[in-house]
């Protein structure tokens, strides 16, 4: 034979192939389209999530994680054995203790000790489970994004909106099934693959809307295009790409074609989704919402809005947290930007009855050291122990979950790593996180790796 078989023909003509093979499955996909309900492995608690993604990394110390102990030693160094094979990203380990710069109160009926920062999540520690003692992997922005959304420090990863949208597909015909939205000083260091699909077919991504102007560039018809014209040009696109379909089996045209059809009703649903003249006015007035103007109390209104109109999955990213230096006023700003939105946005899913299927998450991608950074006013990375905190969709609620040393070093109690975070919100979504996988490159992979273990004491 003068020339090799090429992989192409062979998968087109000979009909023996992977696209063959796959055929009939993704034309059932196509025909009811990839984002069609899906029934979870067990009884769901949760419905939907709403992941509010503090990146940068708050500082657990001046938030949640009182340390009286680390006010008594400011300014001396911390115990050498505590120091043992630890790895800071900037500072040297042995820099002196710093004692945390807000007070703290307690409230609610468990008598849950909020900073003053947050007099707005004070008023909902009864509605949310705070969990102290998380810990991470990774000591550096982009990977520990990306282990926090995706399970792995490495690109190319699903992320957990992805795998959730795969495994439930989605309740929204109008609306992609996982939206992002992105405020504060930048967008989060691990960039789109936080939100990424990774080997998953490309119809699970998340799909990021502005929050000004058109929801999603180029939705609007461009001058001399009516909707019958783009209506009938759809049309014939859409019979190529089916006919394309039939031919090579390729998922990524039926992702297309469900892709181009979203688009199409995106430019009806978009706009109604954005449109706050329904809202009332105490609702506004909740959220801290300036109709018109971009912010993350914004975002949060219309991730509810989005929740109500059947959308699986919506993250919201706000990049502020990185308090290397200025830390007390850059918590003061970062906290009076977030605190009453996220407050705000619990209660209303209570009051309109979506938080008990509703997850909410509130968290970023590590904490911050106990020692010094930038003379008096700064701390470092620190993966060892976080606070993050939970609402709705099955959690249990009015609860705190685990503890740090008298330093807010190590994890002490109740350790929660980033895997089990991801199996306890799978199997709040009716998953086990062991049987959500996907096959690639010859092995089944899943959002848990090969660890994690759903927290059982979070849970109702």
């Amino acid at each position: 034979m003068p020339n090799l078989i090429a992989r192409r023909w062979f998968m087109e003509q000979c009909g023996v192939g992977m696209g063959a093979l796959a055929l009939p499955s993704l034309l059932g996909a196509a025909a009811t389209g990839p984002m069609a309900p899906k029934k979870p492995h067990h009884p769901a608690k949760a419905k939907n999530v709403i992941y509010l993604f503090m990146a940068g990394g708050p500082s657990h110390i001046e938030l949640f994680d009182n340390k009286p102990m680390l006010a008594k030693f400011d300014g001396t160094l911390p115990p050498a054995d505590l120091l043992k094979g630890y790895r800071a990203a900037f500072i040297n380990p042995n820099s002196k203790l710093l004692g945390p710069k807000f007070k703290f109160s307690k409230y609610g009926q468990a008598g849950t000790e909020v900073s003053e920062l947050l007099p707005h999540t004070a008023g909902i520690v009864d509605d949310i489970c705070v969990v102290k003692s998380m810990v991470s992997d990774a000591f550096n922005h982009a990977p520990a994004q990306l282990m926090m959304n995706t399970g792995s420090v490495q690109f190319g990863r699903p992320s957990m909106g992805a795998w959730s949208v795969y495994g439930l597909g989605s309740e929204s015909k109008d609306l992609p099934a996982f939206v992002v939205f992105s405020s504060g000083a930048k967008g989060p260091s691990g960039g789109s693959s936080c939100w990424g699909s990774g080997f998953l077919p490309s119809a699970y991504q998340g799909v990021q809307l502005r929050n000004s102007g058109d929801p999603v560039l180029y939705l609007s018809n461009p001058r001399g295009v009516d909707a019958e014209t783009q209506r009938e040009s759809l049309d014939a696109i859409q019979a190529m790409n089916r006919e394309r379909l039939q031919v090579t089996g390729d998922p990524e045209i039926a992702t297309r074609i469900n892709s181009f059809e979203m688009a199409h009703r995106m430019q009806t649903s978009a706009p109604e989704l954005m449109d706050l003249s329904k809202e009332s006015k105490a609702t506004l007035d909740m959220y801290g919402v300036e109709p018109g103007k971009p912010s993350f109390a914004y975002n949060c209104l219309l991730a509810r809005r989005l929740v109500e109109r059947g959308v699986r999955f919506v993250q919201l990213y706000h990049e502020a947290w990185d308090q290397h230096g200025a830390l007390i006023s850059g918590l003061k700003k970062n906290c009076k930007d977030t605190d009453q939105a996220a407050a705000a946005l619990v209660k209303d899913l209570k009051q309109r009855g979506l938080l008990d299927d509703t997850l909410v998450i509130w968290g970023g991608e590590f904490g911050r050291t106990p020692m010094v950074q930038g003379g008096s006013d700064g701390r470092d990375h620190h993966p060892n122990a976080f606070t993050m905190w939970l609402a709705g969709g099955g959690v249990k609620p009015g609860t705190v979950l685990g503890e740090s040393d008298e330093l807010g070093f190590n994890v002490t109690k109740d350790k929660v790593h980033v895997h089990d975070l991801h199996a306890t919100c799978l199997h709040l979504l009716g998953f086990d996180h062991l049987k959500l996988t996907f096959r690639f490159q010859g092995r089944d992979y899943r959002l848990t790796d090969v660890q994690g273990n759903v927290v059982q004491k979070m849970l109702v």
